[in-house]
């Protein structure tokens, strides 16, 4: 950067009033030579937590959806901005585990999340045409886990403190916050389709910092405790052992208070894997290859 005051001294009174023409004209222009993307997501989503044995369980993989804005800062650097919606499940019902089993809780719930972070491009996308990338980010998302009774009618769970949360007895259970903040990050890859579309295929993880994506986390309270507090509704959705037909599994009594009914060692997560495609545009210096080297300030006036 130039020092201006020097080169006022410099510079006679008319030349210098252009100059300073010049650049407010030429400023704009400058950052326009960077890309803009716009585009979208489809893709799947599953969950990780106190409700499948495994790490992941694609028996309950579900569906997700987003649009997402991004901009090249340059030939390796995007920051991106994108808001995505999907749904993840589970349940005992499909476990092994006998004990999952007797307990047969299960869940679904809508995830909403909003996030801005950065992409580093392995390569130059323009020149090799396809590039690997990895990407972090910071997002706040929405939830709210729900089950099904035995007729097929939606139930809230959080409503129903299954697991004591915001009552007196308890006083260090407290409710869980529906809106939550997650880190998503992950890796991709980008294919150059045209000088204007991009194509991708992306896997996200998102740590979130609840175990209560599935109302399952810590111990069974005290049964007539829930009772009074928030009914016999509560009391039946906080174990549903006693549910359990067909199978090796005979049907059980509501637990002890104390016994365990989830783990809190972890806490829960979420994935988004899908395809991208964005439409890019701006870009000032052209296309092709060369485009970052021979981006330059342009249409301005001289003197």
């Amino acid at each position: 950067m130039p020092n201006l005051s020097l080169l006022k001294n410099c510079l006679p009174g008319a030349v210098w009033k252009r100059v300073v023409v010049v650049l407010l004209i030429c400023a704009p222009f400058k950052g326009f030579s960077q890309y803009w993307q716009a585009g979208g997501f489809l893709g799947i989503s599953n969950y990780s937590g106190d409700l499948v044995q495994q790490r992941v369980d694609l028996k309950y993989t579900r569906y997700s959806i987003g649009a997402h804005v991004k901009r090249d800062v340059n030939r390796y650097i995007t920051v991106r901005a994108g808001l995505t919606y999907g749904r993840i499940a589970g349940a005992d019902s499909t476990n092994t585990d006998t004990m999952l089993l007797r307990r047969n809780l299960s869940f679904r719930s809508p995830i909403l999340e909003a996030q801005l972070g950065v992409e580093f491009n392995f390569l130059d996308l323009d020149e090799k045409r396809i590039t690997p990338y990895v990407f972090g980010s910071v997002a706040l998302f929405s939830f709210y886990p729900t089950t099904k009774d035995a007729q097929g009618n939606t139930v809230k769970l959080r409503a129903l403190s299954t697991e004591g949360q915001g009552l007196a007895a308890y006083p260090t259970r407290k409710q869980y916050n529906l809106r939550q903040i997650s880190i998503p990050f992950g890796a991709g890859v980008k294919v150059l389709l045209t000088d204007n579309w991009v194509a991708g295929f992306e896997i996200g993880f998102r740590k979130t910092f609840t175990d209560y994506l599935d109302d399952v986390s810590l111990t069974y309270v005290d049964r007539n405790t829930l009772l009074r507090s928030r009914g016999s509704k509560a009391v039946n959705f906080a174990y549903r052992g006693d549910e359990v037909t067909g199978g090796h599994v005979t049907p059980g009594t509501y637990p002890a208070d104390g016994t365990q009914r989830g783990s809190a060692k972890y806490n829960d997560w979420y994935v988004f894997t899908g395809f991208t495609l964005s439409y890019r545009f701006g870009g000032g210096g052209g296309y092709g290859p060369n485009r970052w080297g021979k981006q330059k300030v342009s249409n301005c006036p001289r003197f």
